[in-house]
């Protein structure tokens, strides 16, 4: 939210709702009302969920990311959010909308490489590695994207970036594909959900 409050105003609006402010004055609805023109609905968890909460946040999801930074304890953590999404909020590995983003690493260290033995052996797509780059900084300061940085300047964080946003897009053909019986042919189902409406806007 800080970051939005610090968005330029001849920039592409991003509409954010902060979910953990409580207000007097308006029911929790419509503190969390998402505006009608929205295309993509992207949901911040906090950590260390509540299995209730959990479950209700995932339930409509259409992808969900797991970011893991390269550290004992953020594995560790790592590993029972992925188990509590397994076993809690009944994510199924093969509706494949569970994926793992390795986060704010550094390649040649024993850290990234702890980290990568760790994601490699849960089973679930490694989607995207992101550096620990400064850009990320700058970026959160000045309230812009990557994408409306220099090209130059940011272009292997785009590289990444474009992998995430590629597996995001991709969500009903990995639908499509989970639910299809090997031999068995079904049309494609339609590519609008609650979370991706056909109307043009912004999100």
């Amino acid at each position: 939210m800080a970051w939005l409050d610090r968005r330029p105003g001849n920039l592409p609006p991003i509409h954010g709702i902060a979910a953990f402010k409580k207000s007097m004055h308006a029911t929790r609805s419509w503190q969390l009302r998402i505006p009608n023109d929205t295309i993509d609905l992207i949901v911040d968890t906090p950590a260390g969920m509540h299995h209730d909460d959990l479950r209700e946040v995932t339930r409509d999801a259409t992808s969900i990311l797991v970011p893991v930074l390269p550290s004992a304890l953020d594995i560790h953590a790592a590993s029972r959010c992925i188990a509590d999404l397994l076993l809690v909020a009944k994510i199924d590995r093969r509706d494949r909308k569970l994926a793992v983003i390795a986060n704010r690493t550094r390649k040649n260290t024993k850290s990234f490489a702890q980290l990568m033995r760790f994601l490699d052996s849960l089973g679930i797509p490694i989607i995207a590695v992101l550096r620990d780059s400064q850009n990320y900084v700058y970026a959160a300061a000045e309230g812009i994207g990557l994408y409306e940085m220099s090209p130059s300047r940011v272009r292997p964080d785009i590289e990444q970036l474009d992998k995430i946003i590629k597996w995001l897009d991709g969500w009903p053909e990995r639908r499509r594909i989970s639910r299809t019986p090997t031999g068995v042919k079904r049309k494609p189902f339609s590519k609008v959900s609650f979370l991706r409406k056909p109307q043009a806007g912004s999100a």
